[in-house]
C-alpha cells in the first residue's frame, strides 16, 4: 500500500513532446516521456521528492559514483489493459531488489512507499505515452547513484534516486544464437553479480561484442572459476527444458535474482511442471543437444520476458534446437504472462499494481 503522507512536488511541461511524435519508431530505451522523478538523500533522509520535465542533470566532476561505482538500477514495465487501465507488474519485488543492491554496494536504502509512489505518480502523469500493440509497453527505469563530491574510497554520504520512462516495443525481434562463454566471466562468487549495478553491465560489453562479431546475438555466461556451470544468458536469466523438466541455475552471489525468473518458476510449479533450481552444467546441455533431450532454451527478464534461443555454440560447434513453434512450455508461458500483465488472466498472486 502507498502511504498518503508521500508528498511529491509536480512541475509539468508546457508542451508535451507527444505533440510532435507522429510515427515514432519504438526502439527499446531510445525515447523518453515528458517527465522524470527525482529525490535526494542527505543527512539520513530522503528529501526533495519531485517530478519535473525530463532534462539533463548537472553534477560535479568529483561526484562519487563516477569514480567509485556506487550506481544501481531496476527495470520494470507498465502495460495497458483492453479497457484502458494501466497495470505495473510486481513493483514491490523491484523495490526489494533495489534495496538488496543498495545494501551490497553500501548505499542508502529507499522506503518502498517512496519507490511505489514515485512510479505510480510518474506513470499516471505520462499515461498518454503508453504505446499500443501486444509487443509494446511503458518501460520504467528507477536508478540510484552516489552524489557526494569527493575523491576517496568510502561510501557516499549523499544519493539521488530517479525514475524515467520509455515507451518501447519488443526487445528482441528474432530468436537468439548464443555462445557459451568460457574465457570471460560476468561475475564471481562473493562479488556483486547478484546486485543490479551498472559495473556488471560494463564488464559484459567487450565479451558481448566479440560474440556478436563471431555471429552470436548473446552469451551464455559460465562460472568464473571452472567455466563448467551455466549462470546467465546475456542480460537475462537462463532456462531450459531438459528431459521434460524445467531447469535453471540456482541463484547465488554471482547470479541476479530475476523477478521474471521467479514469476515463471512460480507459475510452472502451479501448472504442475517439474522444476529444478540447481547447477546446470555445460556438459549436460551439450549432451542434451546431441541426443535431443534438450528441447527448449530461453532467456527470461523484464525487457524480453521470454527470449527464445534457437542455437547454442559450445567449444566451436553450433547446436540447433527444435523449432520455436514446437516449444510447448515457453510459448505457453509467454502467452500467459502477456495476458496476465494486461489484466486478461486472474491475478492469483497479487502481482499487478494498478495505476
Amino acid at each position: 500500500m502507498i502511504s498518503e503522507k508521500i508528498d511529491i512536488k509536480i512541475t509539468r511541461v508546457a508542451t508535451s513532446k507527444l505533440d510532435n511524435a507522429e510515427g515514432l519508431e519504438l526502439q527499446f530505451g531510445k525515447i523518453f516521456t515528458d517527465h522524470m522523478f527525482v529525490a535526494d538523500y542527505e543527512n539520513g533522509q530522503w528529501t526533495k521528492l519531485e517530478i519535473k520535465p525530463f532534462q539533463n542533470i548537472e553534477m560535479s566532476p568529483a561526484t562519487s559514483f563516477i569514480h567509485y561505482g556506487q550506481s544501481i538500477f531496476e527495470g520494470l514495465k507498465a502495460h495497458a489493459t483492453d479497457d484502458g487501465e494501466i497495470l505495473i507488474f510486481r513493483p514491490q519485488a523491484n523495490s526489494a531488489r533495489l534495496n538488496s543492491s543498495a545494501r551490497r554496494l553500501c548505499m542508502a536504502e529507499l522506503p518502498e512507499e517512496i519507490f511505489l509512489s514515485a512510479i505510480k505518480t510518474l506513470v499516471d502523469l505520462d499515461r498518454n505515452w503508453m504505446p499500443k500493440g501486444e509487443e509494446s509497453s511503458l518501460y520504467i527505469r528507477p536508478f540510484m547513484f552516489g552524489t557526494e563530491e569527493f575523491l576517496g574510497v568510502k561510501p557516499s554520504g549523499k544519493y539521488r534516486f530517479m525514475v524515467i520512462l520509455s515507451p518501447s516495443g519488443a526487445y528482441y525481434s528474432k530468436p537468439l544464437r548464443v555462445k557459451v562463454e568460457t574465457h570471460y566471466a560476468r561475475a564471481m562468487e562473493g562479488g556483486v553479480g547478484s546486485a543490479k549495478t551498472s559495473g556488471n553491465y560494463a564488464a559484459s560489453l567487450l565479451p558481448a561484442r566479440e560474440g556478436f562479431e563471431a555471429g552470436y546475438d548473446q552469451l551464455l555466461w559460465t562460472d568464473a572459476k571452472t567455466h563448467a556451470r551455466i549462470e546467465e544468458s546475456g542480460t537475462m536469466n537462463a532456462m531450459f527444458v531438459l528431459n521434460g523438466k524445467i531447469i535453471t541455475p540456482k541463484t547465488s552471489t554471482s547470479i541476479l535474482p530475476g523477478i521474471t525468473r521467479d514469476s515463471i518458476l512460480t507459475i510452472a510449479r502451479d501448472w504442475g511442471y517439474e522444476v529444478e533450481e540447481r547447477d546446470v552444467m555445460v556438459a549436460e546441455l551439450k549432451n542434451g543437444l546431441e541426443n535431443g533431450t534438450l528441447t527448449e532454451a530461453f532467456g527470461v527478464g523484464t525487457a524480453a520476458t521470454i527470449a527464445h534461443i534457437s542455437e547454442i555454440g559450445i567449444d566451436g560447434t553450433d547446436y540447433k534446437l527444435p523449432s520455436i513453434e514446437s516449444r510447448e512450455f515457453s510459448n505457453k508461458m509467454a502467452s500467459y504472462l502477456n495476458n496476465l500483465k494486461r489484466g486478461r488472466e486472474n491475478d492469483t498472486n497479487n502481482w499487478l499494481f494498478k495505476v
